[in-house]
């Protein structure tokens, strides 16, 4: 019987060892895919947004693709900043009778340094803006849409004066101006707080 116990505790003792070498090898290699895996998924994941953001920026080199990326996150995390302008009385185009518009604009910028750069502009900005102001008639400027239109060439016009864009070629005509200015542009809006026409 002693012989018997030996031959049953023997093979007894021999199966958890061999188990537990295979349960090792199994957790190594478990974890080892695991591990790769993660990296190859964190390589393909990084590089893939810098791909599609370079094909949606069209062949911008990658600094200014980072500059503009920088200034927007700057730019939401920022409270905005607004620099108030002294209010316009102009004479408009006559049409039928006199008219005139009063408007008092607001200029939403990227930042404070900004606003101090307009300060600095100042009589050359309140210039060309009375120049548009007095080249509109009543009927431009008697709707939302035309208000916006306004808005938006006063805003481009800003921007030009503060940050001057490089030469256009010639025979180029200029686009008419969006609603939404770009995210690295000086000025981004133009809001009126007053806008009468008499």
């Amino acid at each position: 019987m002693a012989e018997a116990r030996k031959t049953e505790d023997a093979p007894v003792e021999q199966a958890p060892k061999k188990s537990k070498k295979g349960l090792l090898i199994a957790i190594v290699a478990i974890v080892l895919v695991v591990v790769v895996g993660g990296a190859a998924a964190f390589f393909l994941m990084k590089g893939k947004p810098a791909a599609d953001e370079g094909d949606e920026e069209g062949d911008e080199p990658p600094a200014k693709v980072e500059k503009a990326r920088k200034a927007k996150k700057e730019h939401d995390e920022a409270p905005p900043v607004f620099v108030k302008l002294e209010a316009f009385t102009v004479k408009l185009q006559t049409e039928q009778q006199e008219a005139y518009l009063q408007a008092v604009p607001e200029l939403r910028v990227l930042d404070a340094h900004t606003g101090d750069k307009i300060k600095q502009y100042t009589p050359e900005i309140r210039h060309k803006l009375l120049l548009i102001l007095s080249g509109k008639k009543a009927s431009d400027i008697s709707t939302p849409p035309g208000v916006q239109r306004l808005a938006n060439e006063m805003r481009v016009t800003i921007n030009a004066i503060i940050e001057p864009p490089p030469p256009r070629k010639k025979g180029k005509e200029p686009e008419e101006p969006g609603d939404y200015a770009g995210p690295d542009e000086p000025v981004q809006a133009v809001l009126f707080t007053s806008f009468i026409v008499q």
